[in-house]
């Protein structure tokens, strides 16, 4: 059986871990500590640890104010809080300034589940990736995270880490090297490109096998730095391709898919189509029932990855 860890669970035991190596570092939560599983630190470390109660401005404000003393802050909330709620002071308190704040938002996407669509962000990427000076980090599984974590630390400005509420499979080891701004090719191949982040990159993995089932031979490139983005893989793997799938537990606007697209609309322009979520709010249910009503399994991005293909062989309807 594949091993599984929540991306929250694997932030909390980073940042405890962080927590002893380097005495800068502090944690603010927006009373959902138990959560965002900073409640590690918070038993650990309680003269660094801030409950900011459910006041999710001040939390950001307060981070920033932290930042300016020589602290390395970890603020933690649910994403559709911490980019929705608080987006102006994410705006102009930290990314304007370029504070050196690390904003970990958990409990992003419609996996959230049974809260519904008030609690779960499928904006946040695109709104993060929109503002300068800010690093959009979304990590894969529990091995990921802990390295891009730990790689936020290093980084001198704002991170925005897009973090998850259920178990995911894990689908690196830990001889992984996670290098922010670098994308990971899975798996090469000729016929056509999947491009996924988050949690959707292990289902890319198994419809890239469907696809070879097939006879079709997909390249899967996991795209864990949303911002800023590898320009240089993405421009490679299409050329070699000439199509591809974009894959993202999030809106289909604004986020991997729009990305991938800017790059490509202006260096290699090629047939394409994005799985995420069609322009549209959640709904209450299991994260697995949601993920099969958006269409986010592994036979849906195989389906788009032959619709791709398919472009490949006739010309575009404006010639």
């Amino acid at each position: 059986m594949t091993e599984k860890m929540a991306t929250r669970d694997a932030y909390g035991k980073t940042l405890l871990a962080l927590g002893g190596e380097n005495e800068n570092i502090v944690a603010l939560d927006a009373d959902l500590s138990s959560s965002t599983k900073t409640n590690m630190f918070a038993k650990e470390f309680p003269q660094r640890f801030f409950n900011m109660g459910i006041a999710e401005q001040n939390l950001i404000g307060t981070a920033a104010g932290l930042s300016t003393c020589g602290k390395i802050p970890f603020a933690s909330t649910f994403a559709i809080f911490a980019t929705g709620r608080a987006f102006e002071q994410v705006r102009n308190t930290v990314a304007y300034p370029a504070l050196n704040v690390k904003i970990a938002a958990t409990h992003a996407g419609i996996t959230v589940g049974e809260d519904g669509a008030s609690h779960q962000a499928i904006e946040d990427i695109s709104l993060m990736r929109t503002l300068p000076n800010l690093t959009v980090i979304v990590p894969a599984d529990g091995f990921e995270t802990e390295q891009a974590v730990r790689a936020a630390v290093d980084i001198e400005g704002p991170v925005y880490l897009r973090l998850g509420r259920p178990a995911v499979p894990m689908i690196f080891d830990k001889e992984y090297k996670f290098i922010p701004g670098e994308a990971v090719t899975m798996k090469t191949g000729k016929d056509v490109t999947l491009f996924a982040t988050g949690l959707m990159t292990e289902k890319a993995l198994r419809a890239a096998e469907m696809l070879s089932d097939e006879g079709i031979d997909a390249e899967v490139v996991h795209i864990h730095t949303i911002k800023p983005i590898d320009k240089e893989s993405i421009i490679r793997s299409v050329s070699k391709t000439g199509c591809f799938v974009t894959a993202e537990e999030h809106s289909i606007i604004g986020g991997l898919g729009s990305a991938v697209c800017e790059v490509t609309s202006e260096e290699c322009p090629a047939p394409m189509m994005r799985v995420g979520i069609k322009d549209r709010f959640g709904e209450s249910g299991t994260p697995d029932a949601l993920i099969e009503k958006y269409g986010l399994k592994p036979h849906n991005l195989a389906e788009a990855a032959k619709t791709a293909m398919k472009k490949k062989s006739r010309p575009c309807s404006c010639c």
